[in-house]
């Protein structure tokens, strides 16, 4: 009987320890942990949960990796743990740990490609970008619609590049089937062209539009566009600056983009244009504007007639050789 009376005894203080030593152990998972600062831990798929809890303990984010292996697998949320990229906060609690990996609230990394970058520069960024996989595919000239694209760490350049694609792609439809009564433009092939044009000729926003007013009533008129970018792509197809002024020589260059010496549109686009070039091809503004030059200050100067142009021109220079 006293034996009996020995054996609850002991059963009783060892449960009154496990107890203890568990209320313990949910007091730590949920307290500050040991993390100093703010720290990015990449989390790598197919980590078992042991190797999980090595890793964080390491990284100093986790006090005591064996317990909280204990309490994850208890609260069945082993299963449930994502992989990524995670910033870990300043005494992030075990139990915080845990709920951030199981919510997969992992980092937010941008990409952010400006207008007008031909499609070789635009697969460079890709290429450079921190956290992205694999090796970018080839794409078609002003095929990427510039803007910020968001992604996480291990996403693939790839998947990224098919991104850039479709927003063009439905942007393109859009501002196609939207484009104003009347236009020259037969196909969003020539819009994008027409659109890049406009991209390289200015980065005034509020000219955009009466630009692409210009380009519009010179193609309605059968002129030449006259546009020194698309010269510029037939000197370096895309894949380098010119690096220098352009000549006369230039100009006489026999060359299917050469809009010097060749009607209508070039065979394609010269760069990647933005949603507001897009929108000024597609709804360009009504103008009786035949002619443009820089104004000397950002913007350009327009003009209806040759004899008008020509003045601009004249100033144009003046104020150059003032300048110089």
């Amino acid at each position: 009987m006293r034996r009996r009376r020995l054996v609850g005894v002991f059963l009783a203080l060892l449960a009154a320890a496990a107890a203890g030593f568990a209320l313990r152990g949910w007091q730590d998972f949920n307290a500050p942990g040991p993390l100093a600062e703010e720290r990015r831990v990449i989390v790598p798929r197919g980590a078992g949960l042991a190797r999980l809890a090595e890793l964080l303990a390491e990284e100093g984010v986790l006090r005591h990796p064996l317990a909280f292996r204990v309490f994850v697998t208890l609260d069945g949320a082993q299963s449930r743990l994502k992989a990524g990229e995670y910033d870990f906060p300043a005494g992030v609690s075990a139990a915080s740990v845990r709920d951030l990996l199981v919510a997969g609230r992992t980092v937010v990394r941008r990409l952010t490609v400006p207008e007008g970058l031909t499609t070789a520069a635009v697969l460079d960024l890709v290429r450079s970008a921190e956290g992205l996989s694999g090796e970018p595919p080839e794409a078609g000239e002003g095929r990427l619609l510039p803007e910020t694209y968001h992604y996480s760490h291990g996403d693939s350049r790839p998947d990224m590049v098919a991104r850039m694609q479709r927003a063009m792609d439905e942007a393109l439809a859009r501002l196609f089937r939207d484009r104003r009564a009347g236009s020259p433009l037969r196909s969003e092939a020539e819009l994008l062209t027409l659109a890049s044009i406009v991209e390289k000729e200015t980065g005034v926003s509020a000219e955009r539009a009466e630009i692409a007013g210009v380009f519009v009533n010179r193609l309605r008129r059968g002129m030449r566009l006259q546009t020194d970018p698309t010269v510029i792509y037939a000197l370096t197809g895309g894949r380098r600056a010119l690096g220098r002024p352009l000549t006369r020589a230039d100009l006489r260059t026999d060359h299917p983009y050469n809009t010097y010496r060749v009607h209508g549109l070039p065979p394609g686009p010269i760069a990647n244009p933005g949603l507001a070039a897009l929108e000024a091809a597609a709804r360009p503004a009504e103008t009786d504007a035949l002619y443009f030059v820089a104004d000397g200050a950002g913007g350009h100067l327009f003009a209806r007639t040759i004899r008008e142009h020509n003045r601009n021109v004249a100033r144009y220079r003046k104020l150059s050789r003032r300048l110089q």
